[in-house]
């Protein structure tokens, strides 16, 4: 019977999978729900604080942009932004700096060890973060880094090295040698080729590690939590929670919080809607050799 089916028939009922059929209601119905709760945190967030009780599904009938002001200035949203800008960037261009010459040196110099490093880096990616958050304080108290920008910067350097290694050595294993063989048939150094040469070939690569870490790190609490200790170094995140504990006292502002939760969320969104098509194809091209 498939034989005297036409050709897109057959095709067809060959993508008809049970996974298939099963799998992508299931994505798209996570997606809706993801959408809708974004949508409802955005109205929310221009809504009055008895607007959210009494008509959590309905569109505002006024707009409260003032919550978006208390948010930034009662909850210390505007510096604890410039805390995070400077702490992301630091983190994401010093992660890259330190692991793009590791994961070319793992990809190209070839010798027994050259595997157990590379799994080493891939052990780190399961370390949870609760092993070593007390032997880091503990370190990191005694080089006087606790309670400063610097030293979470570090922080967060020292946790993204392992995937940020363990993915660019498997994108600049996909990158030809010929090209590194021509350099160094031109007169070359090592260290030329791979400015030079190597690293614009991996920028896709780069890009996509770069764009990760800032998404990574954008939103993080729990390092923040345990090793920034002043309201003048706080990221938004700690400014997020510390708007939550004002309202304990100084009562319930729902229409701030949602507005602060906005400020926080909306940035990654952004920044992961107008390149995410660059983060998957980075991943996809680095996955296969």
């Amino acid at each position: 019977m498939a034989d005297t089916l036409p050709g897109p028939f057959t095709r067809l009922r060959g993508r008809l999978t049970p996974t298939r059929i099963l799998g992508v209601p299931i994505v798209w119905l996570f997606v809706a729900f993801n959408v809708l709760v974004g949508l409802w945190m955005l109205l929310s967030s221009v809504k009055s604080a008895s607007e959210i009780f009494t008509s959590p599904w309905r569109l505002p009938h006024e707009l409260h942009w003032d919550n978006y002001q208390r948010a930034w200035t009662q909850g210390q949203f505007g510096q604890a932004a410039g805390n995070t800008l400077v702490v992301v960037a630091g983190t994401a261009l010093g992660t890259l700096a330190l692991g793009a010459p590791a994961a070319y040196a793992l990809s190209r110099i070839t010798t027994r060890w050259n595997s157990g490093f590379t799994m080493f880096f891939a052990l780190g990616l399961g370390v949870p973060a609760q092993v070593v958050m007390l032997p880091l304080y503990v370190v990191m108290n005694d080089l006087h880094l606790v309670d400063s920008l610097f030293g979470l910067i570090v922080v967060y350097i020292a946790t993204s090295l392992p995937f940020t290694t363990f993915f660019l050595t498997g994108f600049f294993g996909t990158l030809p040698v010929e090209l590194e063989e021509a350099a160094a048939l031109d007169g070359a150094s090592p260290f030329r080729t791979f400015w030079q040469v190597m690293l614009p070939l991996a920028r896709g690569g780069l890009v996509t590690a770069l764009i990760l870490n800032v998404i990574q790190h954008w939103g993080e609490t729990v390092f923040a939590l345990i090793f920034i200790q002043s309201t003048g170094h706080q990221t938004l995140s700690l400014a997020l929670l510390g708007f939550l504990q004002q309202m304990q006292y100084n009562g319930a502002d729902w229409g701030g919080l949602f507005a602060g939760v906005a400020l926080v969320v909306l940035p990654v969104l952004a920044c992961y809607v107008w390149l995410g098509r660059r983060i998957i194809e980075g991943m996809t091209v680095g996955s296969v050799k």
